[in-house]
């Protein structure tokens, strides 16, 4: 892991290519920079049998993000997944999870990204309205995703194409963000983040957390 996770900006790099979710070593992701995931959401460190890295770039057509994640405990799955449609509660499993606000003026509005082990996946649209969240459950961003489960560790991409967030950025545009990872079961259970958000309890849903996307050719 390199010190990016330990910023408040992610560097995204243009890509000429587009790269498929399912593509976990398309030669794009060499210039892509590192973000790492070594601390729980209360900004204790995480072992680091359960860290992760990010790595995202930007193409003409997507917003495309990689996890690498390192898996020495059982992984908590479904015994029956599908990838066809969203999985509703694919939060309380294994998951990789990334968080965009494609406008720094409404952190309140923004859009959540899963996706598991298995494939499964789930997009959902949130907005704040004062202190309560409404989430469109409805919400269809066209994402893709894909995973890989290898020995001693699990690759987990998501491609979110531009019209999941109605605009395209420019370069040297700048987002926000937060990226996760949920691992384990039961009082062990891991909420990793790159940027914690220092709850009472585990939480994910809070923007003033998020850190910032900038876009660079």
């Amino acid at each position: 892991m390199n010190e990016a996770g330990r910023e408040n900006i992610i560097s995204v790099l243009r890509v000429s290519e587009e790269i498929p979710a399912h593509d976990f070593f398309h030669a794009g992701w060499e210039r892509a920079r590192g973000v790492s995931l070594t601390r729980y959401w209360s900004g204790e460190a995480a072992p680091p049998g359960r860290h992760a890295e990010a790595s995202l770039v930007w193409s003409s057509e997507a917003l495309s993000v990689r996890f690498v994640c390192r898996q020495e405990e059982p992984l908590v799955i479904s015994d029956a997944p599908q990838t066809a449609e969203k999985t509703q509660g694919l939060w309380e499993r294994d998951v990789c999870e990334i968080f965009v606000a494609p406008d720094r003026d409404e952190p309140m509005h923004y859009f959540e990204f899963e996706a598991a082990p298995t494939g499964e996946w789930i997009d959902l649209e949130i907005r704040y309205r004062g202190a309560e969240r409404e989430t469109d459950w409805h919400y269809r961003s066209g994402m893709t995703a894909a995973a890989s489960v290898e020995e001693g560790r699990v690759l987990i991409a998501m491609r979110l194409p531009w019209e999941a967030f109605a605009r395209k950025p420019q370069a040297g545009e700048i987002w926000l963000t937060n990226l996760f990872r949920c691992v384990g079961s039961g009082e062990d259970r891991g909420y990793l983040t790159w940027r914690p958000t220092r709850t009472a309890r585990p939480n994910f849903h809070v923007p003033r957390a998020f850190g910032l996307l900038r876009f660079e050719e």
